[in-house]
């Protein structure tokens, strides 16, 4: 029985294959976790959801901000962008038993066995684990319920850029959302920076990436992340795993085995056919 984490898709529904068939991938033995974003800008954003949804219990996802897009953008909250690629699961018949599934995934994942956190962007500098765990609870039990398209109306914000006690409802569901699907960079005074996207080596000086702050919680647990394509290759502390590789950009999908961390990759297959 083996754990195996996986980096967004992005609808990289071949490369998850090859790199399942790898590993020789049996779900009635081993699990699968995804780091979110399983959908937009690849052609197979249906496929993706169709596949993760069909291992049950066997697979865990995330949830990342393309993922809470898709579900606004299909209550008519935001227009669909055509670059997202999302035709085909708009016009499909299980298009709202899959986003019903969607939206009851969570933002934050504490490993039953093995204990590491994974969510989509990372966790707060401002965050224990107590305070990440009650945060994350919170938002999934609305996204859950019948009134979770008020949530997803009002979460189209930047701020607030730090967690205090006087944040109102709304404003902590967003700050959560913000920093579990989102965060990139922090200010000095660990402020949620939203404007750069830049790898971390080009990011102006008063920036630095949020697993660099002096937080106890990035010191006693791994933490599993992606979001942050362009941080490929990028070094971060020995229990800070960076999984987005930018496959849909025409890098490569990356996995990682928990029991003995090996790493296996699968390069974009359009990549390899015009190579």
């Amino acid at each position: 029985m083996a754990t195996y984490i996986v980096g967004d898709l992005h609808g990289c529904f071949d490369e998850l294959k090859q790199l399942l068939q790898k590993v020789d991938f049996n779900p009635c033995n081993d699990e699968l976790l995804l780091t979110g974003d399983l959908i937009a800008r690849g052609e197979q954003s249906l496929e993706c959801l169709r596949f993760v949804k069909s291992l049950g219990d066997r697979a865990t996802t995330v949830l990342g901000n393309h993922d809470l897009h898709l579900l606004a953008t299909n209550l008519g909250i935001k227009s669909a962008n055509s670059r997202d690629n999302l035709t085909a699961l708009f016009q499909a018949e299980d298009r709202e038993e899959l986003l019903d599934w969607l939206r009851n995934q969570p933002l934050l994942v504490e490993h039953k066995k093995y204990g590491f956190l994974l969510s989509h962007a990372g966790i707060s500098p401002e965050w224990d684990l107590l305070t990440a765990k009650n945060a994350a609870k919170e938002v999934e039990v609305i996204l859950r319920s019948d009134h979770y398209a008020e949530l997803l109306q009002n979460m189209y914000q930047n701020e607030p850029l730090n967690w205090q006690d006087e944040l109102t409802e709304i404003q902590r569901y967003r700050y959560t959302i913000n920093s579990l699907t989102r965060m990139r960079f922090c200010t000095a005074r660990k402020e949620l920076d939203f404007h750069c996207k830049l790898p971390p080596k080009e990011a102006p000086e008063e920036l630095k990436p949020w697993f660099e702050f002096d937080n106890p919680l990035y010191q006693t647990h791994s933490i599993l992340f992606g979001h942050w394509a362009a941080m490929l290759d990028y070094p971060t502390p020995s229990n800070i795993y960076a999984l987005d590789t930018g496959c849909v950009w025409g890098n490569k999908l990356t996995m990682i085995r928990w029991e003995d961390k090996q790493i296996f990759t699968q390069k974009k297959l359009d990549v390899l056919k015009n190579a």
